[in-house]
C-alpha cells in the first residue's frame, strides 16, 4: 500500500490548516517517495525527508524512531500513514517533540486505535485542529485489498480511526 488517503490534496490542505512560517524548516517523517518534499519546496519551505525505505531521491534513508537530527532542528514535523506502521506511535510522537522548536507544529494523519489528541497531549503537544477522515481512510484501504496492494499485518483490536492533527509543541 503506497501513499495515503487524500493523496496530495490532503497534504496540501494539512499544510494550509498548519499555517506555517515562509521558509520554515520542515521535517517529513516516512517520507517515501518525496511527493510531501516536492510540495512543501514548491511552497517555499526547506523540508527534508526521511523513511527506513526511501523511495524518491530526495527521501534520505534512516529511522524516524531515531533521526540524527540534533534537538529543537525543525519549525514543522509532517507525517502522514507512518506513525502507526512504525509499531512505535509514542515513541515517534516522542522522537518529532525533540525535533521541534518549542511553538513547533506537528502535522499528523494516521490510523488510531486510542484517543489521538489524549496520545498528543501526553507527548508534550496541545493539539489545536483534529479530523475524523475514517471514512476516507476506509476507502482507501478497501481499495488497496481490491488491488490486492495491502500487506497482511498485525492489526490490534477495536475500532480503528484515521484522524488529522496539527498540534503546537508546548
Amino acid at each position: 500500500m503506497r501513499g495515503h488517503p487524500g493523496g496530495l490534496a490532503h497534504t496540501r490542505r494539512m499544510l494550509s490548516l498548519a499555517g506555517l512560517p515562509e521558509g520554515a524548516r520542515v521535517l517529513d517523517m516516512g517520507a517515501g517517495s518525496g511527493e510531501a518534499l516536492a510540495i512543501l519546496r514548491e511552497l517555499g519551505f526547506h523540508a527534508e525527508g526521511i523513511d527506513l525505505e526511501p523511495c524518491g531521491p530526495d527521501v534520505a534513508r534512516g529511522d524516524f524512531l531515531r533521526t540524527p537530527f540534533p534537538d529543537a532542528s525543525f519549525d514543522a514535523v509532517l507525517s502522514q500513514c507512518a506513525f502507526f506502521v512504525s509499531g512505535d506511535q509514542p515513541g515517534a510522537l516522542r522522537e518529532a517533540h525533540r525535533l521541534l522548536r518549542t511553538g513547533g507544529t506537528l502535522l499528523l494523519s494516521d490510523v488510531f486505535f486510542e484517543d489521538p489528541a489524549a496520545m498528543l497531549r501526553s507527548a508534550g503537544f496541545t493539539p489545536f485542529f483534529v479530523e475524523d477522515m475514517t471514512p476516507l481512510w476506509r476507502e482507501y484501504f478497501l481499495e488497496a485489498l481490491w488491488r490486492d496492494a495491502c500487506p497482511v499485518c498485525e492489526i490490534p483490536r477495536g475500532k480503528c480511526e484515521y484522524r488529522l492533527l496539527i498540534g503546537r509543541k508546548d
